[in-house]
């Protein structure tokens, strides 16, 4: 990669600096509200806010709480506190900024909080502090959001693209550190509580410090499973939220079968052990393992509770704690191995030159080999529970994932505008038939859908061959929208599934044929548009039932009479009479045109 500029590299040690402290802080003995001071203080000298304040919901999760804050008044955050609290149970147009940005992840700004309506029940308390703008970041750990990093500047100010990139990065490293403070302080919380416990409390503090030794050494998640085998003299099998074991320890046969594991449905929000009976009568504890309210992972112990002594049940509690932190460093690492790809992904398909030192010596590094023949593939998931669609996704991305890594030379998998793209490997002395390029879009397919929470998945394939991957992938985002546009879910597509579509689709200059299709429909759609009528989707019907004004009345649940009418306004708008085959073909082309124009643009 190229080297950093006199003006880069200080800028990079400021940050560093940053980062360090917060981790230091989070490893000292410093309090949870010290910590998100220091959080505040760094916003404001990295990003050169006025003020700044870190928001977390209360106890009952129904207000957001300034916590931690620096330049603000005292009075500022008690009056916010008490008299104006950050609502989060509020209805959507009367959320503050904050809760918005909690509510739904994302960042929220506000450039001139006197010019913005909806910012009026703050105002008052905004000019008592004397700022005009701010923005609200969500402070997410591991798809979790634990609250929100605001920042305050006195005067009006519009926040760029690169100052928000900026944000971002540096709320989610916040929200590290609050997540593994909040972890030490719980740890810390259930030691002293153990320490009440007379004779239970030396046992209790060893089974501890074992499990957590285990962990610091590098042991990973099959040390945890040996050590609890150990302390309980039971098996031990550790899986995710999907099924996946990710580590056992002692005799197999007395483990729970796998059919047996992939038939029991548990709810995330079991933190008690829950009793599973198997074939032959086998019974089992089964414990969820929760970060951020969030399931984890899972535990399987043979036998039931009468059987688990208190030091037991003690065991496995530590474990559970120490499986959630080693959960975190392994979330972590993933996460920033996946940014690394999606960075890596996005200079690709925004022209970078894959045979350009920076991109060759970064695709090694992660294991990809550009210089193979690959097909690209785009895909979207839609969740069983919409409520819980930020879940799914990481659900399925993760499958993914984890299904690529399998793979050599190593597919490359990101997350890039919204939807799922991959560029994957094939041979190159393939032929570039359909079942060839459909072969790596069903494994994905497949993939995204073994997740919980995931109720289906379509996913679209393009073969690259003579075009370059940005060219691959706009035309494989193109296939996905068209089909589904159309109401084809859940299945593969490849660009001879769209017949005449998938050709337009691989023109190099459409220009002229949208052309086209804009100037013999623009009246129509012109006149749905201001009217709010349905004239394109009636002609749309019209054509694919055959020019039967019967059939169309019955899929749009309108009578024939009224099928009449709009094909008449058609042909008044259009000039065009619909009794011509030759005006029949023209306009059949034109909407096909038009659903390749509208499949170009990514939804």
């Amino acid at each position: 990669m190229g080297s950093l500029d006199e003006d880069t590299l200080p800028e990079l040690r400021r940050w560093l600096t940053t980062v360090n402290a917060l981790v230091e802080a989070v490893n000292s003995a410093r309090s949870l509200r010290s910590i998100l001071d220091l959080v505040a203080q760094s916003a404001r000298s990295l990003m050169g806010f006025d003020f700044c304040a870190v928001l977390l919901p209360d106890d009952q999760r129904e207000n957001l709480v300034i916590t931690g804050w620096s330049g603000l008044s005292t009075e500022y955050v008690a009056r916010v506190n008490a008299d104006r609290p950050v609502r989060l149970t509020a209805v959507d147009a009367e959320q503050a900024p904050s809760s918005k940005a909690f509510t739904r992840g994302l960042p929220v700004t506000i450039s001139d909080t006197a010019a913005e309506p909806e910012f009026t029940p703050w105002g008052g308390v905004a000019r008592e502090q004397g700022y005009r703008a701010m923005v609200s970041v969500p402070l997410n750990a591991g798809g979790a959001v634990m609250g929100t990093l605001n920042g305050y500047h006195a005067a009006v100010h519009d926040f760029g693209d690169q100052e928000m990139e900026r944000l971002t990065l540096l709320a989610n490293h916040a929200a590290t550190a609050l997540a593994s403070a909040r972890m030490a302080r719980e740890t810390q919380s259930l030691n002293s509580s153990l320490r009440q416990q007379a004779d239970l409390l030396t046992k209790s503090e060893q089974i501890h410090q074992q499990l957590l030794v285990v962990a610091l050494r590098g042991g990973g998640l099959p040390g945890i499973a040996h050590a609890l085998s150990a302390l309980v003299s039971r098996p031990v099998l550790i899986e995710d939220t999907r099924g996946a074991v990710l580590a056992s320890a002692g005799r197999a046969a007395d483990l729970p079968a796998n059919d047996l594991r992939t038939s029991t449905v548990l709810t995330d929000d079991s933190l008690t052990a829950v009793e599973v009976t198997g074939q032959g009568g086998s019974r089992f504890l089964v414990w969820t393992v929760q970060l951020d309210g969030v399931a984890v992972a899972r535990m399987w112990l043979p036998g039931d509770e009468s059987g688990l002594s208190a030091i037991d049940s003690r065991a496995v509690e530590h474990a559970s704690i120490v499986l959630a932190l080693e959960m975190v460093r392994l979330r972590t690492g993933v996460e920033v191995e996946l940014r690394l790809r999606g960075e890596l992904l996005a200079d690709i398909l925004g022209g970078a030159a894959i045979d350009s030192r920076s991109i060759r010596e970064r695709a090694d590094r992660l294991g990809h080999d550009l210089t193979a023949a690959h097909v690209a593939i785009v895909g979207r998931a839609t969740a069983v529970d919409p409520q819980r669609s930020a879940h799914a996704e990481q659900q399925w991305l993760s499958a993914v994932t984890d299904t690529a890594a399998r793979y050599r030379p190593r597919p490359l998998v990101a997350k890039y505008r919204g939807q799922l793209v991959a560029l994957w490997p094939v041979d190159s002395g393939a032929p570039a038939e359909p079942s060839v390029l459909r072969r790596p879009a069903d494994v994905v397919r497949r993939a995204m859908t073994s997740g919980p929470g995931v109720d289906s998945a379509t996913v679209a394939v393009c073969g690259t061959g003579d075009r370059d991957y940005p060219q691959a992938y706009r035309i494989a985002r193109g296939a996905l929208n068209i089909a589904l546009r159309a109401g084809r879910s859940d299945i593969t597509v490849t660009l001879e599934d769209l017949g005449v579509s998938g050709l337009l689709l691989q023109l190099d200059d459409p220009g002229q044929l949208f052309g086209f299709a804009d100037r013999t429909l623009a009246a129509v759609r012109q006149h749905d548009k201001e009217r709010g009528t349905g004239l394109l989707k009636t002609l749309r019907s019209y054509l694919d039932n055959r020019q039967s004004r019967v059939a169309v009345g019955r899929e749009l649940h309108v009578h024939p009479n009224t099928v009449t009418q709009r094909l008449q306004r058609i042909e008044t708008l259009t000039g065009i009479e619909l009794s011509d085959p030759a005006s029949v073909v023209q306009l059949g082309v034109a909407l096909m045109v038009l659903e390749v124009a509208q499949g170009e643009r990514p939804e």
